[in-house]
Parts: C-alpha cells; structure tokens; sequence
C-alpha cells in the first residue's frame, strides 16, 4: 500500500489502498478482491489456468454466473437459441467445478446478470477491487468499487496471483448540481452527459460522480450512471459511499457483518475526495436542466432531448463526426430535422445491467399499471436476476407486466445484446433500456433507440416514443 497525500481524490486513496507495488512510468500492481466470470468467457479463462498448470491463488475470491447466453424463457435449461451456447454453458459449469469456485448456474436461486449479482449479494463492497471479463463491470462503481472490464488472459493473471498489471488513469469529476426534474432519471443523465461531451469524452480518464443529484440516488441508481461510463470511454466510473451505501450492503450474505462490520464502516467513511484535492479535469452539469432522453443514432452520444429534432449532419463541422452521424441515420432510417416524439415503434425492452433492478421494474410497473401495450408492439422484460424475479413476482409486478402485454421473462442478458440468439428482427424499431445501440448490437438490422424504463413503458403503451407524463422514481 502506498502513503496517501494529505489532498487527495477517492481515485488516488483507492489506488493506494491497492498497490502492491508502483511499476513505474505509471503503472502500478494492484491487489484484487473479487474476479468474477460469466459464461462467454469463463470457460477459456479457468481452461487457460489449468492448462499452464497454474492453481488458483484464493478460490473464495472468484465468481461466476450464467447470464449472457443462458436462455430466458420459462422452463429453461442447458439449451439456449445462440448456435453452441448449450457447449459455453457446460464448459464453463465443468471448469468452474474444477477451479472450486461459486457457480450461480442456470438453475441456481442466486443467479443472475454479473453486474447485478455481485452488489445485490455483497461480493462487491465499498472500496474494494472487482474485475470481470465484460466492459460494464465499471457498475460496481455506484457502492464506492474501483472495478473496470479486463480480458480473459488478465482475468487469468488475476485469479492466479490475485494481482493485475495496471495503468493508472487520469481524475476526472463530473459534478451534477441541483435537483433532477420531474420524471428524469439516473439513465437520462448518463445520456445527456454522454451527448454533451461525445462517447469519447472520458477516455483515459476515472471518473467520479458527485454533486446533490447524485446524492440524492439510490445505489441502484447509481449504478445506472456508473454502468455507462464506459460508453463515455471512461476506464471506469464511481460514487463516494455513503451512508446510502452503506445501508445498501448491510445484511447481504458475502458482506462483512459482526465485528467486522464496525471496521468496515470506518473504513467506508474514509473513502471520499478531499475537499482541496485536485482533479484532473472537472466537469459541472446543471442537473435540473436535464430532460427524458432517448437516441436517434447508433452512438450513445446520438442522443436528445424527447422532443427535439433529429440533428442534420450538416451542421457538424468535424468530418469524421459528420460522416458518423450520416451512416447513422441511414441505418435507423431518419431524417434531418425530423421528430421522435411519436415515431412508431415494433418493439420494446426492459433489463439489462443497466436498468433491470428492482426498482427500474417497480417504477415501470407504476407506470403500466391499468394500461396495455399498443397493438403491434412486442414487449419484453427479463428481471436482472432471479433475486430481483422472485422480490417482483412477491410484489405482483410480474402481474402487471404481463397484464399490460409484456412477456415476463427468467434472469439473464437476454436482448441486451445479439450473439446468434434472439432478435426483435431486422429493421424492427425498438426502445430499450440497454446500454448500447451500434448497428445490430439487438440483432442484424434492428434499429435501437436507448432510453430510461420508464420512458420505454410508456413508447410501448402509446405504440410511439415518447415520454412518461407523471413524476415516477427509476434508475
């Protein structure tokens, strides 16, 4: 561990908190608490192990979940609608057995999408280090983790020496003052960032979350926003724990508890920035101006307001942006100046590791409550694990969904993402609260337009996007 200087930023203290040793030229070796797979990738990370004849350093600190591939439908098994998804599966369940490690398999109470398992059981904690083969591990970051994406043969260095070879990257604070409007939610501000300052604008660069509005989430919130940094090109993004956070975690089974609870406590109140510390860029965004966003390209940062006009790439002067925003309106079939307040939609989705909590399924169930999805419109909801399934199904949530025409789903990824599996369809125009919307992240063709779960209940009742009329808490 490494002296921390009297002024120093959350990123710095983490830093030192970790480095088992400074590398020099700006690279540290930094201690790891949680690795965690998932079965794309956790089969050829612990063959990779086995096969160089290497054991694992603490088994107990290595997770692993069936979430991508694994089929969401009821009733479901080994089998998925992905070509050969049923060998990742079986893969991984044989490695993970022989690695000794915790399996939340297909079928398993505790399973679960990676990013939202890990806090919801308290395997992530305030100010520890997490590390997964997927890009989106930067989520942790909303209880106060320091956790980024890696690759398979990092998550092996990893588990092997409990230690990864990393660059430290630059301080970036992002202050949101002021109070969110009514209706506005943790992914409209992520989205406005992200189309304010472009998808480039974080690269190089941890970015720490702060101001009232900040404050003001809930964890699950603020996870929304932290997942999404890496759409920003950020290495990861944070929150300062609180005592919002520390609330969070308390009582979950991996947290600490007993005696050790106290320790972890004081601890986790040690984890801010200092008032004087110093960062190396400083972005201050007026929270109460942020609106319902949605996007119109294939880009994060193609984004607006729900009411505003498509942009006319005419107006960018910067070639390479100007030729990206014509490619996209081509893909997603718009034009210039055209609105997409009420433009049609065939689909819509809610889940994902970015909006498929508890919360984001209670605050769209609040809104279809008594309504149905327009004629045409096929809706689908797959809870973010199967924790998160049975707290909903208690609640009657399930009933509402699928009342107002939604398919109910299993835990998993689901369409999130397409990997050869299930798809909306080709030029199928959908609304989704998922992170990414490049050409055929939900299938070859499918046009995506990002957006809060919130706003894509209320697109699937009216058949067209729009936006929610009634104050409702999402993340």
């Amino acid at each position: 561990m490494l002296p921390v200087t009297m002024a120093s930023t959350l990123l710095d203290k983490l830093w030192a908190l970790h480095c088992v040793a400074d590398l020099g030229d700006g690279e540290s070796l930094l201690n790891i608490d949680r690795v965690f797979l998932h079965e794309r990738t956790g089969s050829i990370a612990l063959q990779g192990l086995a096969d160089a004849g290497r054991a694992l350093r603490d088994p107990g600190r290595v997770f692993c979940t069936m979430d991508h591939i694994v089929d969401t439908y009821p009733g479901r098994g080994d089998e998925t609608a992905m070509p050969s998804g049923r060998d990742f599966i079986v893969a991984t369940r044989a490695a993970a057995r022989e690695a000794g490690i915790r399996l939340f398999d297909v079928r398993d109470p505790q399973q679960g999408i990676v990013h939202v398992i890990s806090p919801e059981l308290g395997i992530a904690l305030p100010g520890s280090t997490v590390v997964c083969p997927d890009s989106h591990t930067c989520t942790l970051g909303g209880l106060g983790a320091l956790a980024w994406g890696i690759g398979s043969t990092e998550a092996e260095h990893a588990m092997a020496t409990g230690t990864l070879r990393v660059r430290k990257p630059r301080s970036l604070r992002v202050t949101f003052d002021g109070e969110l409007a009514p209706g506005v939610t943790a992914k409209d501000m992520i989205l406005h960032l992200i189309g304010r300052e472009g998808a480039g604008g974080g690269a190089g660069h941890a970015v720490e979350f702060a101001g009232n509005a900040v404050r003001a989430l809930s964890v699950e919130a603020r996870m929304t926003l932290c997942n999404m940094a890496v759409e920003f090109s950020a290495f990861t993004g944070f929150v300062a724990p609180d005592a919002t956070a520390a609330a969070y975690v308390e009582g979950r089974e991996y947290a600490p508890s007993g005696s050790e609870l106290a320790l972890a406590r004081a601890h986790w109140r040690e984890l801010f920035s200092d008032v004087d510390a110093r960062f190396d860029r400083e972005l201050v965004i007026d929270a109460s101006a942020i609106a319902p966003t949605v996007t119109w390209g294939t880009s994060p940062e193609h984004c607006l307001p729900i009411g505003e006009p498509v942009p006319d790439p005419a107006s960018e002067a910067d070639p390479a942006r100007r030729e990206g925003m014509r490619k996209a309106l081509g893909y997603m079939g718009l034009a210039p100046g055209q609105q997409l307040a009420g433009l049609p939609i065939d689909g819509a989705f809610i889940g994902s590791c970015t909006n498929s909590r508890l919360s984001d399924l209670r605050a769209a169930a609040d809104f279809l409550r008594g309504k149905r999805v327009a004629p045409g419109v096929s809706a689908v909801c797959v809870p973010g694990s199967t924790t998160v399934k049975r707290a909903a199904e208690a609640e009657g949530i399930d009933r509402v969904f699928r009342d107002a025409g939604f398919s109910w789903r299993e835990a998993g990824c689901s369409m999130c993402f397409y990997a050869g599996g299930e798809t909306f369809g080709a030029g199928k125009r959908v609304i989704s609260s998922t992170n990414r919307n490049f050409e055929g992240r939900q299938g070859p063709g499918t046009r995506t337009h990002l957006a809060s779960p919130v706003t894509v209940a209320a697109s699937a009742v009216a058949g067209h996007i729009t936006r929610a009329e009634r104050r409702v808490e999402a993340a």
